[in-house]
This record gives C-alpha cells, structure tokens and sequence, in this order.
C-alpha cells in the first residue's frame, strides 16, 4: 500500500505531502506525491514548444515536468523518502485511478474555501475526489 498526497502549486501543497508523511509514518508506509498538469496546461506547452522549437513535446518529458512539479513541492515540504510523480489529464479523474491503481491506503488533498455556488459554477476538485474514490480520502484545511 501507499499513501498518495494529490498537490498543484498553491500554498496548501506543503501541508498535503506533510499530511501525507505523517500518514506514511503512522502506517509504515511509502508516500508519493502526484501532481496532475491538465490538458490545458498540456496545450500551452505544446504551443510554446512549437512555436519556439517547431517541434512538439513527446508526452514523456510532458510527464516530466509534472514530476518536477510534484519535486518542487516536496522541497518544499522538507519531506524525506518522498516519491514525486507526474501525470496528465484531468485533475479529479487522474488522481483517483493513481490512487486506486497503485492500492493507496489513504489520498490526501487540500481544498480550498469556496461557496457552494462558485463550486456548482466552477466545479470542485476536491469534492469529485472525495465523491468518486474507494480510497479513503484525507482533506486538509490549510491556510
């Protein structure tokens, strides 16, 4: 089993993978921090690629730079014996099947506070998460 600690790049994204540790050292169990760069992000990257290199970016080093982003989070965390990884897709959808394929013990995320209105509007990562998992689900309040 493992603990998966879902992060993007906001100000919460230590506290996940600190959550997270603690969970991997309560249960004895690895953790790993998934980042998800979206299919938009993927776009603008492909578009700065090409425009720059006229050349496309192959989906690895795509899955690369998510991992570097998962990275820069755990430095930032100060967490050891921590393992990045780096997907793509939709946000919501990739985390869940991460955590389920790999046997997760717990997922933990962060949300964000918003009204139930900007979440109807604006849908709510979080809240797909914790209604669409088998895994247990972990959501911390961070300031």
């Amino acid at each position: 089993m493992v603990i998966v600690a879902a992060v993007d790049r906001s100000e919460r994204a230590p506290s996940v993978v600190e959550e997270a540790v603690e969970l991997g050292e309560a249960f004895d169990e690895p953790v790993e921090v998934v980042h998800v760069l979206t299919r938009q992000r993927f776009v603008e990257l492909e578009r700065t690629s090409v425009s720059d290199t006229g050349h496309t970016i192959p989906t690895d080093d795509i899955l690369e730079i998510a991992e570097d982003i998962a990275q820069e989070v755990i430095d930032e965390s100060s967490a050891v014996d921590v393992s990045p990884v780096g997907l793509l897709g939709d946000p919501a959808e990739e985390v869940v099947s991460y955590a389920e394929s790999n046997d997760a013990r717990y997922l933990v995320i962060a949300g964000r506070k918003r009204s139930p209105v900007g979440k109807a509007l604006f849908g709510s990562t979080v809240q797909t998460v914790m209604l669409e998992s088998d895994v247990p689900v972990v959501s911390i309040r961070a300031e």
